[in-house]
């Protein structure tokens, strides 16, 4: 998307990268390649001549996505070891902080871009000695639990009521068979 660098246009950009990485069910991204986007967008709003106008690319090619912003000013920025405390000056280092690579590159005599990638999945940290049997499972099993006693039917696994708890059936209503339903 095209786009001018500004403020109010930062936060649109921020909610259309979110929405597209939503779609693309990508959603551990979000934040890290929010806070990317953001902080690119802020150094060309900052610093970027001569105009404010800028391109931003995102992309997801096998394992990674790549955020892209494409601007008209030639000078490539560098990397400072700006103060932790700084409230300037840091933004590039926030990028390289949460990304997986980064980089600069010329484009063409009028511009550049500048990048940053993110891994689109996540790495798999298993030790070698750890055997699916011995592993917990994810979900639990629900021991359903019914009762045989007057005036009780079956749990309720609906509308927020836990597995176990049961409803007392009203007097008038018959009892009903745990194998029929």
């Amino acid at each position: 998307m095209e786009l001018q660098a500004l403020p109010s246009r930062i936060g649109q950009v921020r909610r259309i990268l979110c929405a597209q990485l939503r779609y693309w069910h990508l959603d551990p991204l979000i934040d890290r390649a929010s806070l990317g986007v953001t902080e690119l967008l802020t150094n060309v709003h900052r610093h970027a001549q001569p105009d404010k106008l800028c391109t931003v690319e995102i992309e997801v090619l096998l394992d990674r996505l790549t955020v892209s912003v494409h601007d008209h000013d030639p000078r490539i920025p560098e990397l400072r070891n700006a103060d932790p405390g700084a409230t300037c000056g840091r933004g590039l280092a926030m990028v390289a902080a949460v990304s997986e690579s980064w980089g600069v590159r010329p484009d063409g005599e009028s511009g550049k871009v500048v990048w940053f990638t993110l891994p689109t999945v996540a790495p798999v940290l298993t030790a070698p000695e750890t055997r699916l049997a011995t592993a917990t499972p994810v979900c639990q099993p629900v021991e359903e639990k019914l009762c045989d006693g007057a005036g009780y039917d079956e749990p309720l696994y609906d509308k927020g009521v836990k597995p176990g708890v049961h409803r007392r059936r009203p007097e008038h209503a018959p009892a009903r068979s745990a194998v029929a339903g």
